[in-house]
């Protein structure tokens, strides 16, 4: 599960940097928002998709 988020970070990080403007800070939010998203609401293919956090809580 933890190579899985790895593998996806970097493919969105390297998007986001060729693109990216603005300051240290936003990309803290920004960074902040994805794992957030990835956590708690991003469907995983490798957990029938359940997310994360309801893998870990058996939910």
């Amino acid at each position: 599960l933890i190579e899985k988020w790895f593998q996806t970070l970097k493919m969105r990080l390297t998007r986001f940097h060729n693109v990216w403007n603005g300051s240290a800070a936003s990309a803290a939010r920004w960074l902040a928002v994805f794992a957030y998203y990835y956590k708690f609401q991003r469907p995983n293919q490798a957990l029938d998709g359940r997310t994360p956090v309801e893998e870990v809580t058996n939910r």
